[in-house]
């Protein structure tokens, strides 16, 4: 089940914005009042979503909407007054935040947070990409090294040591990956 935080000093807006997330899923939503008891329960549980409902009583808002960015996968909203979201939306933009400008309706609330879990999804399948691309390179590194490997100490062509490497993972039914640690293991 997704999670959402919404971070508010306001019992009233506690109330709605609690009401609007969880007609959206976000069932029993962790509501806390200040930016530092979020920073603090961002660390202990991944959110889909935050909610920043501005300002709050120990800062405004928006360093710790930056600070949820960096610090987490969540799609984060902020929630600040029509003056002053007009002011911050553009800084903001540029971190990924999503600002909302007070007074808005239900169905603009409703529509933000939705962006904001998009935004979620879409940063968790960039994030898992990466992960199997670093992984990838890992791996080539690893054979490349063993390559040089058998170069340098048996003599191989760059070809030769290709197919040693390809043909033994073939054989074995084993990743090159693996072939590639195993021969590094020996020859070192």
């Amino acid at each position: 089940m997704p999670a959402a935080m919404i971070v508010s000093a306001g019992n009233n807006a506690n109330e709605y914005l609690a009401r609007h997330a969880a007609e959206l899923g976000y069932q029993r939503p962790t509501i806390v009042a200040s930016g530092g008891e979020a920073r603090r329960r961002l660390g202990e549980r991944d959110f889909e979503i935050v909610i920043i409902n501005t300002p709050l009583p120990d800062e405004f808002g928006h360093e710790l909407s930056t600070y949820a960015v960096e610090k987490s996968n969540a799609g984060v909203l902020l929630l600040a007054k029509a003056g002053t979201s007009d002011q911050i939306a553009d800084k903001l933009l540029q971190y990924g935040v999503l600002v909302l400008g007070k007074p808005f309706t239900a169905v603009q609330l409703r529509q933000a947070v939705q962006m904001a879990a998009a935004c979620c999804h879409r940063l968790d399948f960039l994030r898992k990409e990466n992960d199997r691309l670093t992984e990838k390179i890992a791996q080539i590194r690893l054979v490349d090294r063993a390559k040089c490997l058998l170069i340098e100490r048996r003599g191989c062509t760059e070809a030769e040591a290709h197919r040693y490497i390809e043909k033994t993972a073939m054989d074995s039914r084993r990743d090159r990956a693996d072939v590639a640690r195993e021969i590094l293991e020996q020859e070192e």
